[in-house]
């Protein structure tokens, strides 16, 4: 454990060393990981890191360390480190990097633990998931479960961040995640699905978590696919999504490419680029569309108050009624655009920087209900739930292919179809939204960006969505 007097004096020694930016973070991450295969466990482990984080700012030139070593002569060879990389890259700087100014904490806050993590024995958790699974009932006629994978992991995170202008943060925040994957078949049909559940919380989350439920439920869906469902009907048509499809969607089409690093290409060579290198911030879709970044929900899987900058946390307004309005910035993008951060610098270690990142990515929700919406469809589909998916690298052309969806005929669901294909951009798909629903939910997912990678937890969500006169196929 590192102090925050001895951070504080690192930044000092920094500021002393001319350094115009200097930033500390002691970052500890801890947990226990268990995977089942079939019901029986298979796996366990306990990952633990620990270490200091080092940004300077040196003339323009940006320098990063980090060590494992939290003796005093290890965070100061660190520090020099750090230094001596913000200095040796000065000739090959061609636009100076600054750190704007932003609305910094000080503060110390933790997320509550009713039935705290590190109190629970290994053994009480592998008991507690084990019963879980034997729950439930994968027998369904006609179909048979080749095999199921369930990981259970928890996180918890403490961190210290200061900086020698003014953020000075203690954060703790636990964390439980679930994840399972069903593969099943019907004679030469086969299908999988797989699923993520997470919070912020104590092992008390498992149980809101519901991953028994949720298992059967996909079971269900796997079944109606495979031994059920005919085939879609093809043509221009109106679509009702699920939730769980609007929320990635948000995700993957509004989230990424808001990233402020992604739109001046820091992400090119990993990620791509986003549309918003040219949308700017125009009209993107119907009015009836708001989405938002908060980390600032209590319980969501991607909760913090203050970023890995010390700033702190908001919402954040990405489309405002059909036109784009903010990007996610850290200090650094902020200031090339000469506004603040707004809070999106997150690292998922202490050997990573801090880069600019979602949270909790959601459509606002509407007025209607899931009753209404259905019934203003003549003639159309209802795709409840996705198998798979993919987005082009300026996240502008997306493919969503269904696992459960329904024919829908005069405002009334018919018979399911299996695989439905939709294919569309962003631009068609926020133009074509008629009616949004009240039924706001949210899911869990690990974001992936960076180089090296940093997988961090976020969470998605939207409502039941209409699509007036798209293609499916």
């Amino acid at each position: 454990m590192v102090s925050i007097d001895e951070l504080q004096r690192l930044v000092e020694e920094a500021s002393s060393n001319g350094a115009e930016y200097a930033e500390a973070r002691y970052h500890r991450v801890e947990g226990q990981s268990l995977m089942f295969y079939n019901g029986m466990l298979v796996g366990a482990s306990q990952p633990l890191t620990e270490g200091v984080a080092i940004r300077v700012l040196y003339k323009g030139s940006m320098g990063f360390s980090s060590t494992s070593d939290l003796t005093p002569s290890g965070l100061r060879e660190a520090l020099q480190r750090a230094i001596s990389a913000a200095r040796s890259s000065l000739r090959q700087v061609k636009r100076a990097t600054s750190v704007g100014h932003a609305f910094l904490g000080s503060a110390r806050y933790s997320v509550v633990e009713r039935k705290p993590l590190l109190d629970m024995s290994l053994e009480d958790k592998i008991s507690d998931l084990s019963e879980r699974l034997k729950s439930v009932d994968f027998s369904r006629e006609g179909m048979k479960v080749n095999s199921y994978t369930l990981s259970y992991g928890e996180r918890i995170e403490h961190k210290l961040t200061v900086t020698n202008d003014g953020a000075m943060v203690e954060s703790r925040i636990p964390r439980v995640a679930l994840f399972y994957n069903i593969t099943a078949s019907a004679g030469e049909r086969r299908a999988n699905r797989w699923n993520q559940l997470g919070a912020s919380g104590g092992y008390e989350a498992v149980s809101s978590l519901r991953v028994a439920e949720e298992m059967a439920r996909d079971l269900d869906s796997l079944h109606i696919n495979l031994v059920k469902a005919k085939s879609p009907p093809q043509g221009t048509m109106d679509v009702v999504l699920g939730p769980e499809i609007v929320g990635l969607a948000m995700h993957e089409a509004v989230g990424h490419p808001s990233e402020a690093d992604r739109i001046m290409g820091r992400e090119a060579a990993q990620a791509g680029l986003s549309y918003r290198r040219e949308l700017k911030e125009g009209k993107i879709g119907s009015e009836l569309v708001s989405v938002y970044d908060d980390p600032t929900i209590p319980g969501s899987y991607g909760f913090y108050l203050y970023d890995d900058e010390g700033v702190a946390a908001r919402k954040r307004t990405l489309i405002d009624r059909g036109r784009l309005a903010e990007m996610l910035h850290n200090r650094e993008t902020a200031a090339a655009y000469g506004l603040e951060s707004n809070a999106s610098a997150r690292a998922i270690d202490h050997r990573s920087e801090p880069i600019v990142r979602m949270a909790n990515t959601y459509m606002a929700p509407g007025d209607h209900s899931f009753e209404e919406i259905i019934e203003s469809v003549r003639e159309g589909v209802y795709i409840a739930k996705y198998m798979e998916w993919n987005i082009d690298d300026y996240r502008w052309g997306a493919r969503y292919v269904g696992l459960e969806a329904y024919v829908i005929r005069g405002g009334r669901i018919e018979e399911p179809v299996r695989n439905v294909v939709l294919e569309i951009n962003t631009r068609e798909f926020f133009s074509s939204v008629d009616a949004v629903g009240k039924d706001l939910t949210f899911s869990a997912g690990t974001c992936g960006k960076g180089e090296p990678p940093q997988p961090l937890p976020v969470t998605m969500g939207g409502p039941h969505v209409l699509l007036r006169g798209v293609r499916v196929k």
